[in-house]
């Protein structure tokens, strides 16, 4: 199977896990609610991000639109280009990257807005919420430096 059809496969099984755990939460909760799961530390929060990371261009919906789908047909013609040189680690993370970057994508057109549903709160400080595609995005861009940075092998 080639590269680029293994990044397609692992970005629609994120972006599916994705939409079944916000149809969940939408459907068992309301907004605001929040269930504490460990006590002072994790609880799930059902809120409505109407902007990217940490609210910012927050009600910018159609920018918000425009930058991932920009974003995501860079990452498209680039794994076109490149897919029989992508490594496994490289795999994963685009994989990754774009199931996250579709799963918010899919909230702001449907919902406008992203729906996430993780809340900690660490010492005194209540980290923003997020959901799974935040933390595909997240994760799959730190392998992905890494990555490059430390693990390729400089030809």
């Amino acid at each position: 199977m080639k590269n680029k059809n293994k990044i397609y496969i692992i970005t629609l099984v994120l972006i599916i896990i994705d939409q079944l755990i916000k149809i969940i939460i939408k459907s068992n909760m309301e907004l605001y609610q929040e269930i504490k799961i460990i006590k002072n530390f994790f609880s799930i929060m059902y809120l409505k991000n109407t902007g990217a990371a940490f609210s910012i261009l927050e009600n910018k919906t159609i920018l918000l639109i425009l930058f991932s789908v920009c974003f995501i047909l860079i990452i498209g013609k680039f794994i076109k280009k490149e897919s029989d040189n992508i490594n496994k680690i490289e795999l994963i993370s685009l994989g990754m990257i774009l199931g996250g970057v579709f799963g918010n994508l899919i909230d702001r057109i449907i919902y406008k807005g992203v729906i996430d549903y993780l809340s900690f709160k660490i010492i005194n400080y209540n980290f923003p919420v997020f959901n799974l595609a935040d933390i595909c995005i997240t994760i799959g861009a730190f392998i992905l430096i890494v990555d490059s940075l430390f693990l390729r092998k400089k030809s």
